[in-house]
Protein backbone atom coordinates (compact mmCIF):
# COMPACT_ATOMS: atom_id res chain seq x y z
CA UNK A 1 0.00 0.00 0.00
CA UNK A 2 1.24 3.75 -0.74
CA UNK A 3 0.71 6.57 1.04
CA UNK A 4 0.28 9.92 -0.80
CA UNK A 5 1.78 11.74 1.99
CA UNK A 6 4.46 10.81 4.71
CA UNK A 7 2.31 12.24 7.40
CA UNK A 8 -0.34 9.57 6.76
CA UNK A 9 1.98 6.49 6.86
CA UNK A 10 1.47 4.39 9.78
CA UNK A 11 4.21 2.11 9.54
CA UNK A 12 7.55 2.32 12.04
CA UNK A 13 10.69 2.58 10.47
CA UNK A 14 14.63 2.48 11.67
CA UNK A 15 17.37 4.43 11.22
CA UNK A 16 20.15 2.37 9.77
CA UNK A 17 23.80 3.34 8.67
CA UNK A 18 26.48 1.45 6.66
CA UNK A 19 30.51 1.02 6.57
CA UNK A 20 30.81 4.21 5.17
CA UNK A 21 28.34 5.65 7.91
CA UNK A 22 25.89 7.06 5.39
CA UNK A 23 22.44 6.83 6.65
CA UNK A 24 18.73 5.49 5.56
CA UNK A 25 15.69 4.62 6.65
CA UNK A 26 14.43 0.81 6.66
CA UNK A 27 10.55 -0.53 7.90
CA UNK A 28 11.59 -1.84 11.69
CA UNK A 29 9.53 -4.91 11.08
CA UNK A 30 11.86 -5.84 8.32
CA UNK A 31 15.60 -7.52 8.46
CA UNK A 32 17.97 -4.95 7.22
CA UNK A 33 19.65 -4.95 3.47
CA UNK A 34 22.75 -6.88 3.65
CA UNK A 35 25.80 -4.46 4.59
CA UNK A 36 23.30 -2.26 7.10
CA UNK A 37 23.20 -2.34 10.88
CA UNK A 38 20.50 -0.47 13.35
CA UNK A 39 21.53 3.28 14.26
CA UNK A 40 19.26 3.07 17.36
CA UNK A 41 16.37 5.18 16.39
CA UNK A 42 12.79 3.80 15.57
CA UNK A 43 9.86 5.76 14.99
CA UNK A 44 7.38 7.59 12.25
CA UNK A 45 8.99 8.47 8.96
CA UNK A 46 9.61 12.07 9.28
CA UNK A 47 11.11 11.55 12.92
CA UNK A 48 13.67 9.22 11.36
CA UNK A 49 14.42 11.84 8.66
CA UNK A 50 14.53 14.73 11.17
CA UNK A 51 16.71 12.58 13.57
CA UNK A 52 18.75 11.68 10.46
CA UNK A 53 19.43 15.46 9.41
CA UNK A 54 20.58 15.79 12.93
CA UNK A 55 23.25 13.35 12.67
CA UNK A 56 24.49 13.26 9.39
CA UNK A 57 26.18 16.31 9.44
CA UNK A 58 29.01 15.39 7.24
CA UNK A 59 27.94 13.71 3.90
CA UNK A 60 31.29 12.11 2.62
CA UNK A 61 31.38 8.31 2.84
CA UNK A 62 33.76 7.68 5.76
CA UNK A 63 36.34 6.34 3.20
CA UNK A 64 36.82 9.85 1.51
CA UNK A 65 36.74 11.28 4.51
CA UNK A 66 39.94 9.08 5.82
CA UNK A 67 41.26 9.75 2.50
CA UNK A 68 41.05 13.28 2.99
CA UNK A 69 42.68 13.35 5.93
CA UNK A 70 45.59 11.81 5.45
CA UNK A 71 46.35 13.45 2.69
CA UNK A 72 45.81 16.74 4.84
CA UNK A 73 48.19 15.42 7.34
CA UNK A 74 51.18 14.67 4.60
CA UNK A 75 53.83 17.46 4.20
Amino acid sequence: MAWNDEDDDPRIYKVVVNHEEQYSIWPADRENAPGWRDEGKQGHKRECLDHIQQVWTDMRPLSLRKAMEEAANKP
